[in-house]
Parts: structure tokens; sequence; C-alpha cells
């Protein structure tokens, strides 16, 4: 969205957090810098990388239960979705999308844990490109401050 301001986070310390990501690999140019930008992001927030896991699955449809297995699994403080979804010509986009993204909310909402989403849906390749370092980089931050605020209010 043009003009939007996502604000300002306080101080984020990922240290300690074990983070899991979920990468489709369609699409796998862009889904591949995706991985790269969250995971240099992740470092910067002080995030090991021994404490980073990312597993790779075909598309955007099969990203949530992946999530739902590492969320099962207890070894996270949080999840990051990554993915892209290109229109084409067919309704398959909306499905994709929309479905996807349900199933990702549904996983963190039934196992109370963060996951942000990074799955791009764009209406064309140079959309997607032009948000393969940003996006990834916000979903990175927002795992770190949703664990935290877990860590404060915890769920379970």
């Amino acid at each position: 969205m043009m003009g939007a301001h996502k604000g300002q986070a306080a101080a984020l310390d990922g240290r300690g957090l074990r983070i899991g990501i979920v990468q489709a690999r369609f699409n796998q140019g862009i889904t591949d810098a995706l991985a790269k930008a969250c995971r240099d992001e992740l470092r910067a927030l002080g995030v090991a990388d021994a404490d980073v896991v990312l597993e790779q699955v075909p598309g955007a449809l099969e990203v949530p239960l992946a999530l739902q297995a590492m969320a099962q699994s207890g070894r996270f403080d949080a999840l990051i979705a990554l993915g892209c979804v290109i229109r084409g010509e067919t309704y398959h986009f909306e499905l994709v999308c929309n479905e996807s993204a349900a199933g990702i909310t549904r996983v963190g909402l039934d196992h109370h844990i963060p996951i942000a989403n990074a799955i791009l849906t764009t209406e064309n390749l140079s959309q997607a490109v032009a948000r393969q370092d940003e996006k990834p980089r916000d979903a990175a931050r927002v795992a770190v401050e949703m664990a935290a605020l877990l860590r404060r209010y915890p769920l379970d």
C-alpha cells in the first residue's frame, strides 16, 4: 500500500529464539531471495543461524501443513511462511492465496505460535521482484516481536 506507515516497534532482540521457516519452491527464484533476506534479517536481529530451521515444500498450499508439523514439534518460538503466488488467467490464484492464508492463520491460532506470513500474492513477476527483499525482512521482525510478546503473555 503506497504511503502506508508500519509504525516502529521497540528494539527487537532475537537472541535465544528458535525460528522455523517454511519456503514454498514454486517460483523458486523469488522464494530463494525471500529466504535469503529473511535469514539475513533474523541474523541482524540476533537469532543464531543454528536456531533457524528452513524447510521447503512444493507450493503455497503445502505451507500450512509443514507449519503445523513444526508447530506441533514444540521446538520453535515463532514460524515464518515464505512463498510467491503470481496471478494467472484462472481462478486458481484466488484459491491458492485464500486457502494458504487461512491455513497459516489457523495453525498459528490452534497451536498458540506466532506465524509471520510472507507469501507474496502479486499480479506479475515485476511486483514479486519489487517485494522480495522488504517483505521477508518484515516477516523476520514480526516473528521476533510476536515471540517476545508471547513470552510475556504465554497462551498455554
